[in-house]
């Protein structure tokens, strides 16, 4: 499930910095560089989601 998870969060963070020229986001190693403003609310349904078993 933690890697569910964890796929959930990096792709919907990596969605809105294609959305978004205010936000970066880059992989460093096991690490995820955020710079910028998130939609939270987004990141909250994906996690929601992914634990859930949805989409």
């Amino acid at each position: 499930m933690e890697e569910q998870i964890r796929a959930a969060i990096v792709e919907e963070l990596t969605r809105q910095a294609e959305i978004s020229a205010e936000l970066e986001v880059r992989q460093d190693g096991d690490r995820l560089v955020v710079n910028g403003p998130i939609d939270i609310d987004a990141i909250i349904m994906v996690v929601a989601g992914s634990v859930a078993g949805g989409p």
